[in-house]
């Protein structure tokens, strides 16, 4: 019995540890969660950090490699001038390397929200580098659709041409022989010469238009020609009625996209943060320009601009609202009313990058609409674009929906999304 119990009690330990090693193992990886690390990322550091650029603070991917001590790291971010104040050795060095500015405190986020951002940005960092190593030297062949191949076109005036030499080259052959014919029976055709007073009359220079006139063949071609062409001149007028690809207006203030997404790294969604929550992208407000210009650049002619439009004295720092006035920026990209487009669902969902639509939006030094935005080139898209529903609430909704459906159970039009604000308000 003595053995027996032994053996039990062994065995229970045993059970027990390895139960205890599976808690911590999960409750670790919960603590690690790198999508809910760069939710938070994307919302409360991208406006003084990138992963792989220096901003306003360090790069933080290199940063975070260097730095393994994530307890200081927790500290640091939840407050970092209790650190300073303190005289920390590594807080106070990176105080006194960006000129003693202070970072923003971020009291309100647990451990677990600490650590699901550094996750995040580890990752993503590591990401990084092994896209870079993948990478050909050239640098990334962006595919384009540059659509139907003017081939056709060519070809079809080819034919056009072709048939016209046929016909003229059948008309001389037909007027040959039937000379050839006449001479043969022993008739001779002789051109009407008029005489006056000794010499021969002007020849006329119509005649061989009137001639030709005169052939059925010839002028059914050139009429089949003229309306085949009229057609078709008219069909691509009404066509491209609308379809402003290319069009590049004059801006208020020249931005170059170039400059700030192309040289200095800047992501799309810290100047449109509405493309990842709501319909339109937005246009950011020129006090997400001042984030960074009221430090860089302010002797700048267009920066002088926005400083005009909010009432601005850099001298003093301070801002006067009664010489305030808005920038009347020229919208690019316009869909009619009858089309709904909303970017969270590409951006968010579909996980679409910017560049899809807007084209290679970092090497633009002034903003033109890169894709015709026409019906056809959406469904094309549509068309090619593979959806992945892996791990995506939406999809995940919608399966369950189509599970209660199967079992018989009651679907409410709400149960897929049938009240959310923008099925009716767009």
């Amino acid at each position: 019995m003595r053995n027996i119990s032994l053996i039990i009690k062994q065995f229970s330990r045993s059970v027990l540890l390895v139960a205890g090693l599976v808690v911590v193992g999960l409750t670790a990886h919960a603590q690690t969660d790198a999508a809910k690390g760069e939710a938070i990322f994307k919302a409360k550091c991208t406006a003084c950090h990138k992963i792989d650029v220096r901003m306003t603070g360090p790069a933080l991917g290199p940063q975070l490699t260097e730095e393994t001590d994530d307890a200081y790291l927790t500290k640091w971010i939840q407050n970092n001038q209790a650190l300073i104040a303190a005289k920390n050795p590594k807080a106070v060095k990176i105080y006194n390397e960006y000129n003693q500015a202070g970072m923003t405190v971020f009291a309100e986020l647990t451990d677990a929200d600490v650590g699901n951002v550094i996750t995040y940005i580890r990752a993503d960092w590591k990401k990084i580098q092994d896209d870079k190593a993948k990478a050909p030297a050239g640098g990334t062949v962006v595919a384009e659709d540059k659509g139907p191949s003017a081939l056709v076109v060519w070809s079809l005036l080819g034919v056009i041409v072709i048939a016209f030499v046929v016909i003229l080259v059948l008309n001389k052959v037909i007027a040959t022989l039937e000379r050839l014919l006449l001479n043969k029976k022993g008739i001779f055709e002789e051109e009407e010469v008029v005489v006056v007073e000794g010499e021969k009359a002007p020849v006329d220079k119509l005649a061989i238009v009137k001639k030709l006139l005169k052939n059925k063949k010839l002028v059914f071609f050139l009429v089949l020609c003229a309306v085949v062409g009229l057609g078709s001149f008219s069909w691509i007028t009404m066509w491209n009625t609308n379809v402003h690809q290319g069009y590049q207006p004059v801006q208020p203030i020249k931005y170059s996209h170039q400059l700030h997404a192309g040289a200095m790294k800047i992501e799309c969604q810290y100047c449109h943060s509405g493309a990842y929550k709501s319909k339109h992208a937005s246009i950011p407000s020129l006090n997400v320009c001042m984030n960074c210009h009221k430090v860089v650049k302010t002797e700048s002619p267009e920066i002088r601009k926005i400083y005009d439009a909010l009432g601005y004295d850099p001298n003093t720092a301070k801002y006067d609202s009664t010489k305030s006035k808005p920038i009347q920026w020229v919208r690019i990209h316009n869909l009619p009313d009858l089309a709904y487009f909303n970017h969270s669902q590409h951006v968010t969902v579909g996980a679409i990058k910017c560049q899809t639509c807007h084209g290679q939006i970092q090497e633009m030094k002034e903003v033109y609409q890169y894709s015709p935005l026409t019906m056809k080139w959406c469904i094309q898209c549509h068309k090619r674009t593979e959806v992945n529903g892996k791990g995506n609430a939406y999809y995940d909704s919608i399966l369950a929906a189509h599970d209660k459906i199967k079992k018989g159970e009651k679907v409410t039009a709400a149960v897929l999304g049938g009240i959310e604000c923008a099925k009716c308000h767009y």
